[in-house]
């Protein structure tokens, strides 16, 4: 067991300040995780090392990387357990971990599809009837006895085919009652997972598990351009987003963080790609889910839809997509602007602040839209708790009054910025400038009607 070294790891000292967890997110995973470390702790680590940090073996991944993937596809529950609860370890670093992983764990051949295998499993029997989707094709063990995937071949297996005479029948029911129990091996604890709710619940808990294990390997800056480039991964995850009405709010939340990590490197465009499609999705279908996610009235789903959609805007490649939507985007943005909590507001207000940049139409919706400056003033009057978020306020105005058809808009609250104005010391030079605009330029009504006042006198 490698104690820890002084020496920072990878690329963690490096991370950009604004990854992490979305507003209003919730801690999920902590038991998994915990349950995990109890099996690579160093038993001879010093007390102050033992404790909320973990002890890791450096070459751990190497070693197992083949078994870990195969294990995830084995379908057998004892190897996927073990395979999600040494990634759980593998994946989760701390703000200040100083360990180091020889291998980026997302580049490790055949790992994001096993676990996404694992995610797929759980949702071709968790969606109803009526929603299914046409059956995938599965190569792993098509042609074995036992392909890890249900019962298709258990009468094959274990059928009794000796003939048995007619004279002794008991012999006969007591041989299938003995056949019914030898099969039934395969549903213990080692085995394949039931059918029955006991085994759905199962199921559904690996599947958390794996999703919880991919939004860890989105908070790592050495596997996000493996994630976005994997076409598989992109879709399961927006088709989860699709169906949050139906799936494991667990789930759905891991999913959106995970989105939330990737958005300054994703490109939508991939969905038109030449890259193989495992699930239909389409650059359209996204922003429909990411839509969906904003008007949900979970609070960390929302809040994290906003973050993600300021981030997806500042790549101009995504802009064509979601343009078409920003209507409904500003309503619902403005809508957060009012809730109560912090971090709802401080959500919508850094996805204003990158999406007003966008372009001069962008601003003239904003401004337009009914109590958008009312309510960003209130959060600059009230103030907002966070000084980032009134600063980021205060510049969403500034750009809005910048375009000359916004100023009859602004200029109703002429009062309200002065009496920032004097009143907070933080912003004056910023709404300064926005009463300069308002009042010192020649082409709004009040500085015409003062000069055309001058010229009489």
């Amino acid at each position: 067991m490698q104690k820890q070294s002084g020496k920072s790891g990878g690329t963690g000292g490096g991370t950009p300040a604004k990854r992490g967890r979305p507003f209003g997110s919730t801690t999920g995973g902590g038991a998994a995780a915990a349950a995990a470390a109890a099996a690579v702790v160093d038993p001879g680590a010093s007390a102050a090392l033992v404790g909320p940090s973990l002890q890791v073996l450096s070459a751990l991944s190497d070693q197992n990387n083949k078994r870990i993937v195969l294990a995830l596809q084995s379908g057998l529950k004892s190897e996927i357990l073990w395979a999600l609860n040494a990634l759980t370890v593998l994946s989760f670093k701390e703000k200040d971990d100083q360990r180091r992983d020889t291998t980026p764990l997302a580049k490790v051949p055949g790992l994001l599809d096993a676990l996404l295998q694992v995610i797929d499993e759980w949702r071709d029997i968790s969606m109803p009837k009526d929603h299914l989707k046409p059956p995938r094709v599965r190569t792993l063990g098509a042609n074995t006895t036992l392909s890890g995937f249900g019962q298709e071949n258990m009468e094959k297996v274990y059928s009794d085919t000796a003939t048995t005479s007619n004279n002794d029948q008991s012999k006969t029911e007591d041989s299938s009652v003995t056949k019914k129990r030898a099969a039934s091996f395969w549903f213990d604890e080692d085995g394949l997972f039931n059918n029955d709710d006991e085994g759905r619940a199962e199921r559904q808990q690996c599947a958390i598990a794996a999703s919880n294990i991919i939004r860890n390997f989105s908070f790592m800056p050495e596997n996000e351009i493996i994630m976005v480039q994997h076409r598989h991964c992109l879709e399961s995850i927006f088709h989860c987003l699709e169906d949050q009405n139906r799936e494991d709010d667990e789930l759905i939340t891991n999913m959106v963080e995970t989105l939330v990590n990737l958005a300054p490197v994703l490109d939508l465009r991939i969905f038109s790609s030449s890259k193989p499609s495992f699930i239909k999705m389409t650059e359209k279908g996204a922003v429909h889910a990411i839509m969906g996610m904003l008007s949900s009235s979970v609070k960390p789903w929302h809040c994290a839809a906003a973050e993600l959609i300021g981030r997806l805007i500042i790549n101009p490649d995504n802009e064509p997509f979601l343009l078409p939507v920003i209507p409904q985007i500003y309503k619902r943005l403005v809508d957060l602007l009012s809730v109560p909590a912090y971090d709802a507001q401080a959500a919508a207000v850094s996805a204003l602040y990158n999406v007003a940049e966008v372009n001069m139409d962008c601003r003239l919706k904003l401004a337009s839209e009914r109590w958008a400056v009312d309510r960003l003033l209130k959060i600059v009057k009230t103030p907002h708790p966070v000084p980032e978020v009134c600063r980021k306020t205060s510049m969403i105005l500034e750009s809005l009054v910048s375009e000359p058809q916004n100023r009859m808009h602004l200029l109703v609250h002429e009062n309200t910025f002065a009496e920032i104005l004097t009143s907070e010391g933080k912003y004056s030079d910023t709404f300064a400038r926005i009463l300069y605009e308002l009042t010192a330029r020649p082409s709004n009504k009040v500085t015409s009607g003062q000069a055309i006042w001058g010229n009489i006198n």
